[in-house]
């Protein structure tokens, strides 16, 4: 499960439309979350922001893809979002540019991430989060429910957390 593929394999248009290589981030711990501004999960912003905050010193990124997919609950422009995201939750994780996770116009990210992951299944909702090890493998998938600051969320986050050499301390599985 999870091996099928590499998230290092994506070049993404970050919020300020510069392209970005997922393979910048080989050897972290990543938490892909797609988001959104005017949601009732909105509030995760400030979780996924402390969950940053705690571990992004031991080689932990969020990636957070604002996607309008649900109820038009993701409208703004990338200038928009991020002033948003900036004003309301200082983010200061990656926020890339407004993608699709579902529909003949998903993002073939996500259409990876959502069927060739090991954790397959469509998007439900905003803030649905996959955990991905630092060689690029997906270990687990976390619903809109899961708070980014939970337990369960945290316990999986912290095994597959690089140590010394940039190898992972587990695999998370």
């Amino acid at each position: 499960m999870g091996a099928a593929i590499n998230v290092h394999e994506f070049a993404m248009a970050m919020n300020d439309g510069r392209q970005q290589s997922l393979s910048a981030y080989r050897g972290k711990a990543l938490l892909i979350v797609n988001t959104a501004s005017r949601c009732g999960f909105t509030p995760q912003y400030a979780s996924l922001q402390r969950l940053y905050e705690t571990y992004h010193d031991r080689g932990f990124e969020v990636l957070a893809f604002p996607a309008n997919d649900f109820m038009g609950q993701e409208p703004g422009t990338s200038a928009e979002i991020r002033a948003f995201c900036d004003t309301r939750y200082h983010v200061t994780f990656p926020l890339f540019a407004k993608i699709s996770v579902k529909g003949n116009g998903m993002h073939p990210l996500y259409r990876c991430l959502t069927e060739q992951s090991g954790f397959n299944g469509p998007i439900n909702w905003n803030f649905t989060k996959f955990l991905v090890a630092p060689d690029g493998r997906v270990v687990a998938r976390f619903g809109s429910r899961t708070d980014p600051m939970g337990r369960e969320l945290i316990s999986r986050l912290e095994a597959v957390l690089p140590v010394d050499g940039g190898e992972a301390a587990a695999t998370a599985r």
